[in-house]
């Protein structure tokens, strides 16, 4: 049976958000707290999510990995994100972090993704400090996705960022804080005669914007920024 694709989420009704969650304290969301918090030993945890339940079954499995930039701001931390283009086969015009396929001469999920948020967005390893990883997310288009968490040194000026406009249609950068509010968390559940998909959602969308303007994180994206906020609270 041939999986349904959910071509425009917004639509997908949202079933409810996760408000009776804690939003995670101020003081865990700074560089120097998360730097404690990946240097500690974690043995046998394991995310909330741990892929997107259903896999393509003409698909073999992908080592990917993608870059978890957190920008360090005045303000706080903030989580550098891109706009996939709509003409790319897989997650087309998705809210996603820089990254991609694992290829040979990668040293390991950090290397994959500081070359591709390099190639990406033009984000200079220089200014990159990777100070852990999450569990690997599995895809629906059956990549095997590790999430690399890394601090962004300043300076970095969202506007000048070299995106590679084959792949990247545009950037953002999203409060940190808003995204650990589990009160922004919503969830949906997509029906199809075969049975229920649900995934969750974290619409985001700047002071003053428009709803045109709004960044809709949503699927594998949000699904790994949740367990984020899991590991940073355990």
């Amino acid at each position: 049976m041939s999986l349904p694709r959910i071509l425009n989420p917004r639509e997908i009704p949202v079933a409810g958000t996760d408000a009776h969650l804690p939003p995670l304290p101020g003081d865990r969301l700074t560089a120097p707290a998360l730097r404690q918090r990946f240097g500690l030993p974690r043995p046998g945890w394991q995310p909330e999510l741990p892929g997107d339940g259903r896999v393509l079954p003409d698909r073999a499995p992908a080592p990917a990995a993608v870059l978890v930039p957190l920008v360090e701001r005045d303000d706080g931390l903030h989580v550098l994100l891109t706009r996939r283009t709509e003409h790319l086969r897989d997650h087309a015009g998705q809210i996603s972090f820089p990254g991609g396929r694992s290829e040979p001469q990668d040293d390991g999920a950090p290397a994959t993704a500081l070359r591709e948020a390099e190639e990406e967005v033009g984000l200079p390893r220089r200014q990159v400090e990777v100070i852990g990883e999450l569990p690997a997310y599995t895809t629906i288009t059956r990549y095997v996705v590790t999430p690399v968490v890394a601090l962004v040194r300043p300076p970095m000026e969202l506007s000048r960022l070299a995106l590679d406009r084959h792949e990247v249609a545009a950037a953002y950068e999203v409060p940190l804080a808003f995204l650990m509010n589990p009160a922004h968390h919503r969830r949906h559940v997509f029906t199809w005669d075969g049975g229920q998909r649900q995934f969750l959602s974290m619409p985001w969308r700047r002071e003053g914007a428009g709803e045109a303007d709004e960044v809709f994180i949503w699927g594998a994206t949000a699904a790994m920024l949740r367990n984020l906020y899991r590991f940073l609270g355990d």
